[in-house]
């Protein structure tokens, strides 16, 4: 949303929060997925290339669990990819791909786009979604947690407001 439009929307209550929070795991799935095929293979081939020694165990996957730090290291480039996805979208229309579906924009209190900061910021309080479970409690402001710890606010578009690329 560009700085200068006045355009006001009402902001989005639960259940539409909702609907788009499942979506959207559908989608964080998928790239959580996705970026823990690319992480396995990446750890395979450091292994068939020996910058990674086996240590005796007989499958990679074994060698993965046994060690804090290889599982840290994939678990945290999949979280990465998936915190990468919601940030990226957020700072970039206010859209996820969910949130789009369900009319449905992030923007600062004043009305302009976030920032990756501000995205950033975001990610903790969501708390996979249940931030948005003090929205039931809040009928009047109809601000989550994450909301109410960044300064910005989750709204509903008109059909036409809602045209347009993500």
């Amino acid at each position: 949303m560009n700085s200068n439009t006045t355009e006001q929307f009402p902001r989005a209550g639960f259940r539409r929060r909702f609907g788009s929070w499942v979506y959207d795991v559908l989608i964080a799935i998928a790239v959580y997925m996705c970026a823990g095929a690319v992480s396995f293979l990446l750890f395979n081939v450091f292994i068939k290339f020996g910058v990674i020694s086996m240590q005796g165990y007989e499958h990679a996957i074994d060698l993965q669990r046994s060690s804090i730090l290889y599982s840290l290291l994939i678990y945290g480039w999949n979280i990465v990819w998936v915190s990468f996805f919601f940030v990226f979208f957020w700072a970039k229309s206010g859209q996820t791909l969910g949130m789009k579906a369900w009319r449905l924009r992030l923007q600062n209190q004043d009305g302009t786009r976030i920032n990756k900061r501000t995205g950033l910021k975001r990610l903790l309080p969501t708390l996979l979604g249940l931030g948005n479970l003090t929205v039931i409690f809040d009928r009047k402001h109809k601000l989550s947690l994450q909301d109410r710890l960044t300064n910005t606010e989750v709204v509903v578009l008109s059909l036409a407001a809602n045209k347009g690329r993500l």
